[in-house]
């Protein structure tokens, strides 16, 4: 097939040998297999912000470190070459995302490295050598449903552990090789402690695992191990070999609205007061 044009420098650095066919085209990249001292491999493709179409992109970005001040200051005006490092940041957290979780144990594809904007990784095959099925894609005893749903939460405890969160897990982004499930794309993965939606997202990604499961395993539809793992990670105390139950006891308390208006009341009247000292003082210089 003809190279893409974003392949070509890692053909002309003698990093991949060859591009075989198109694997997959989503919204954030375009995946190809290719083949590099005799293995197969994948490569990911990241597309330009302007051929994009992910809306809620912002709202993954909340929390991530850029890596100097010039940078964050770029970023935090919004300025031209602010985008443009934003968008560097984007594109480099799956290849520092799969170092990280490969190193603790989490299931996902080995990176072989980022380059030119290309992501290396291992290809996940099945039985037969092809890419592997998605999660969405097949069909499971009710043991094995269950054995794949305990993998994978115990790998959203190890992610989460690292202070990290999918943010976008669902049976798409989970293929299923011959030993189990597999974890993949993580672009939009956020910080835990640094993202006020990271909270939601974690319980989106366990419950989006949990209900596709449910249909082959449907006593899965009453486990709550998301909310279980979140109340101990704000704790302090979720361990990557956490054994959980899935059971979580909701707090049914009714809020006390009337309280909460108050004391928001009281912290605006207070910091008006201080506003209005402050420019007393300002006008008596």
């Amino acid at each position: 097939m003809k190279v893409p044009a974003a392949l070509q420098p890692l053909i002309d650095d003698g990093l991949i040998d060859a591009v075989l066919r198109p694997l997959k085209s989503g919204k954030e990249a375009a995946v190809y297999t290719v083949e590099a001292n005799g293995e197969v491999l994948c490569a990911k493709v990241y597309k330009d912000l302007a051929q994009r179409s992910f809306q809620a992109r912002v709202q993954y970005q909340e929390g991530r470190r850029v890596r100097g001040s010039r940078e964050a200051r770029a970023v935090g005006r919004a300025s031209r070459f602010g985008r443009r490092q934003q968008e560097e940041e984007w594109k480099n957290a799956e290849a520092d995302a799969l170092y990280r979780l490969a190193d603790a144990g989490v299931r996902v594809p080995t990176p072989r490295g980022y380059f030119h904007g290309v992501l290396l990784m291992d290809l996940i095959a099945d039985g037969d050598g092809h890419s592997a099925p998605r999660l969405g894609e097949v069909e499971l005893a009710p043991e094995v449903a269950r054995r794949f749903h305990a993998m994978l939460v115990a790998d959203v405890v190890r992610m989460l552990c690292l202070g990290l969160v999918h943010g976008d897990l669902s049976e798409y982004n989970v293929l299923v090789a011959p030993d189990g499930p597999v974890i993949i794309d993580f672009p939009q993965i956020v910080s835990a402690s640094g993202n006020n939606a990271a909270r939601a997202m974690l319980l989106r990604d366990v419950h989006n695992v949990r209900d596709t499961l449910a249909r082959f395993a449907p006593e899965l539809a009453q486990t709550h191990y998301g909310e279980e793992m979140w109340a101990l990670y704000e704790k302090g105390e979720l361990t990557p070999d956490a054994a959980l139950s899935g059971r979580f006891a909701f707090d049914t308390r009714r809020a006390d609205v009337r309280a909460v208006r108050a004391s928001i009341e009281d912290a605006r009247q207070e910091a008006l007061i201080r506003q209005q000292g402050r420019e007393a003082a300002e006008r008596g210089d």
